[in-house]
């Protein structure tokens, strides 16, 4: 049995070392294209996915047009819009498709992976290298304590709640403001 303060000291020092790695002026650059970004659609699979509804609600509070793909309420992307998405692990067929169609209506693609070299990279304008276990190389000798990819997913959701920080700043946006676009259907 797994003593659950070895593998919290353990997920704690992945998750930090994963988001230590990342580089800094890709995050600035990043924050600087969702800033500048008329509709913003974002889409990952499966857990990623999870983490890019998190920011997607974030991006609300700060007065964004957010959607994501596959919701109904989902915008047709264009010049000026953003398509930006998750592929930890790299090669996702769903991921690297919608990247293209992005791509050819004209809107910037952001890409959020942990496998820059992979295939759908080449759709990306832009790219943000999070240094994490995903199910790519989740198995044999390195293998971290958190299975498959919960070391790249735990690092999105830090990630994107600090840039949400530079992000408020960029907007102008306050956090009364932000907390005034919060549902009140809770």
């Amino acid at each position: 049995m797994t003593d659950f303060d070895d593998a919290l000291r353990g997920a704690l020092s992945e998750t930090q070392a994963a988001l230590a790695g990342i580089d800094q002026s890709q995050i600035v650059q990043a924050c600087e294209t969702i800033a500048g970004a008329g509709a913003i659609v974002l889409y990952g699979c499966g857990r990623e996915g999870l983490m890019m509804r998190a920011l997607a609600m974030r991006l609300h509070h700060l007065g964004c047009r957010v959607a994501m793909q596959g919701d109904m309420n989902c915008p047709p992307v264009g010049a000026g819009d953003l398509f930006l998405c998750s592929a930890g692990p790299g090669a996702l067929s769903t991921v690297t498709a919608l990247m293209q169609v992005a791509e050819q209506a004209g809107a910037k693609v952001l890409l959020l992976t942990a496998e820059p070299e992979a295939d759908c990279a080449v759709h990306a304008g832009q790219t943000v290298l999070i240094p994490a276990q995903t199910m790519a190389r989740d198995q044999g000798a390195g293998a971290g304590v958190l299975p498959m990819g919960s070391v790249y997913e735990a690092a999105l959701f830090f990630l994107f709640e600090i840039m949400v920080l530079r992000l408020r700043d960029l907007l102008g946006q306050s956090s009364e403001a932000m907390r005034a676009r919060h549902t009140n259907l809770e």
